[in-house]
């Protein structure tokens, strides 16, 4: 019996659904950790761009039980909140640090930082500094509800941003989603801006693998993978990434048409 359905390639993008969410982790780290031991054959290298959420948790199990030389690997994320204090359980930093930066001996892990609407600019400056010294070679992404990548909300997603990291303020459906991830107690309280990577710095990565568990995200894959190309669900953009594979569960993939799971 199969325990997956590759459903089908949807423009450039790979799609593979799973019947439950470990069985989703487990492939897309697999599929990951190839992709890193051969950059690492390449390059004697790999730079590796993270996502922190609860959806990346069953991967990144599975990804560091995986065979991979973490003493060659650089570590980077996506997107961080502004304002929140050091040691806040929210944060992205805080999340990577427990699920994969400490848990494996990594060459090398660069931070966003700590920062606040007066010193963002900077931080943005600075981490676009090293994207450059250390071009990223695999992105780890989730897609919002509201279809985001990164902290690129519908508002302020930018399929031609000149910048590669930039100051965003978050949308109402981004910041309820925290709130349903369990990240804070009440929308108050989730921070109304964060720094995030661009649209363009994401698609320029050669590889890219996109883990999405839950009913709750069902709705943004169906439009990422079925609407228009289009900022309203910035997502949608992934179907023109030159190498990128997205994993679901059966519950994300629920309002996708004629979609059996064995």
């Amino acid at each position: 019996m199969s325990t997956a359905v590759k459903i089908f390639k949807c423009e450039k993008l790979s799609v593979y659904v799973y019947p439950t969410r470990g069985k989703m982790g487990v492939a897309a780290a697999k599929a990951a950790a190839a992709k890193i031991r051969n950059i690492i054959r390449q390059k004697g290298e790999a730079n590796l761009i993270f996502a922190a959420a609860p959806s990346q948790n069953e991967m990144l199990d599975a990804l560091v039980a995986e065979d991979v030389d973490w003493s060659r690997v650089r570590g980077f994320h996506q997107d961080e909140y502004i304002g929140l204090p050091a040691g806040h359980p929210a944060l992205f930093a805080g999340y990577l640090k427990q699920h994969i930066f400490d848990r494996v001996p990594f060459k090398e892990v660069y931070y966003i930082g700590m920062s606040t609407l007066e010193n963002a600019e900077q931080r943005c400056a600075d981490y676009e500094r090293l994207l450059k010294k250390y071009p990223p070679d695999l992105i780890f992404l989730g897609i919002g509800e509201n279809g985001h990548l990164a902290f690129n909300d519908p508002p302020v997603a930018d399929f031609h941003d000149p910048k590669m990291v930039k100051v965003v303020e978050l949308d109402l459906a981004c910041r309820q989603q925290q709130v349903n991830d369990g990240c804070f107690g009440t929308l108050y309280d989730v921070p109304t801006h964060a720094i995030t990577l661009t649209i363009p710095l994401i698609m320029s990565v050669p590889e890219a693998i996109i883990t999405v568990p839950s009913a709750r995200k069902a709705a943004a894959v169906k439009n990422a993978l079925t609407g228009l190309i289009d900022t309203s669900c910035p997502a949608s953009i992934l179907r023109r990434h030159k190498s990128a594979a997205l994993y679901l569960d059966k519950d994300s993939a629920s309002k996708l048409e004629n979609v059996e799971v064995i």
